[in-house]
């Protein structure tokens, strides 16, 4: 299914806090955050010129997230960022001065980062972030799983020293539990979703994100006409295309927002041009998407500069997961987990469809970015849907 943005928003202006939230400033600290981190790396940018030609278009390019940081997915960009910067602010506050990112290791803001709490929910990539933030500071994490994650994915979070919480449910039932454990505590939630009156931290996850727009900018040969972003909550696609938008302004690319079917909050939201909590029925193998209620703050951006909203199928997500396993041509073999491959997957069923390019303009010309948002989180899980192993991928032909 697709559905054009017909909202009266559409191409507005972003809303002021959003604006310097994704705008230049906010990217600037990110990435002088990010430059402070041991093991920072810019993460790779591949043409996939074989699978453009198939597609029929001029140019494909797709950010590969699975090596970001050690933690295999675009969220170590997120919640890790936010704890370092909470950290720091609240050391300011307390010593009465700024405190830069490169005193992160001072045994002052250490005392302080010590006395803190950081908690949040998680399907497994952002509470690893939160985990591994908490770590480099020396504060204390708490982080809350719902039934649907994967024992693997509790023991990669578990390694980072979080404390975990197992809820029943789904993912928006373990984010509200996260918020009513962390106001009876005093803890600090770092949420990659937003509520009323809670925006400001999930602006902050968001700004994190923006480093990725910055770093593929400056290897592709040309900017794109088309970005394809998966959504979950939303967070994602509102920081790449808000940061995109205000790079590019007019000539921003068209923004297609894409869901699991069995997950598509954003998509009913955009139908009913409100934000809606849909029901939890079938679980989705994209597992990083399962969230049935999006963020306000996401929606807000996405309202304005979502063009398009679409969903893909169970079998879409593994095809794709395949295909980057086993390239046509001179592409690179690229692995990419159940939820990273969810654009790709979105850009493929577009393309394939003569209505859906038709409304979107994919043509010959069209340039268009994908991120890969995550690599094998689940090496496991990854193995059963592909039938190779994550490092059998890496070693069948390495990216050019």
């Amino acid at each position: 299914m697709m559905l054009l943005n017909q909202r009266p928003e559409h191409n507005q202006p972003l809303v002021a806090t959003d604006a310097l939230a994704l705008g230049m400033a906010g990217a600037d600290q990110a990435e002088h955050y990010l430059k402070a981190r041991d093991g920072h790396a810019e993460t790779p940018l591949h043409a996939l010129p074989a699978l453009a030609g198939e597609l029929g278009i001029a140019a494909l390019h797709v950010k590969d997230e699975g090596k970001r940081l050690g933690l295999g997915s675009f969220k170590a960009l997120g919640g890790a960022y936010a704890v370092m910067r909470l950290v720091l602010e609240e050391a300011g506050k307390r010593l009465g001065r700024t405190v830069d990112v490169g005193e992160i290791g001072d045994a002052s803001v250490r005392a302080i980062a010590a006395q803190m709490t950081f908690c949040c929910a998680t399907d497994g990539n952002h509470g690893r972030s939160v985990a591994q933030g908490a770590g480099l500071v020396g504060a204390r994490s708490v982080v809350f799983v719902h039934a649907g994650v994967s024992r693997e994915r509790v023991a990669a979070i578990a390694r980072y020293g979080a404390e975990m919480v197992r809820v029943e449910g789904g993912y928006d039932h373990s984010v509200r539990e996260a918020a009513r454990v962390a106001a009876e505590r005093g803890w600090t939630v770092v949420s990659d979703t937003s509520w009323p009156g809670y925006e400001r931290i999930p602006g902050l996850v968001m700004q994190g994100y923006t480093v990725i727009v910055r770093e593929a900018l400056k290897r592709v040969p040309e900017p794109p006409t088309h970005v394809f972003l998966q959504a979950g909550v939303g967070g994602f696609a509102a920081a790449i295309a808000g940061h995109l938008a205000i790079l590019f302004g007019g000539e921003r690319p068209k923004v297609v927002v894409v869901e699991p079917a069995r997950a598509a909050c954003v998509y009913a939201t955009a139908e009913a041009g409100r934000p809606v909590k849909i029901p939890h029925e079938q679980p989705t193998v994209m597992a990083m998407l399962e969230c049935h209620e999006p963020s306000l703050v996401a929606w807000r951006v996405l309202a304005r500069l979502g063009d398009a909203f679409m969903t893909v199928d169970e079998e879409d997500a593994v095809a794709v997961m395949n295909r980057l396993a086993r390239p046509a041509g001179n592409d690179p073999a690229i692995v990419s987990g159940e939820s990273g491959g969810a654009g790709l997957a979105g850009l493929i069923r577009a393309a394939r469809d003569k209505d859906m390019r038709a409304a979107l303009g994919l043509d010959a010309g069209s340039r268009v970015l994908i991120i890969n948002s995550e690599g094998a989180t689940d090496p496991g899980r990854y193995a059963e849907l592909v039938g190779m192993a994550p490092q059998e991928v890496a070693r069948a032909r390495q990216p050019a």
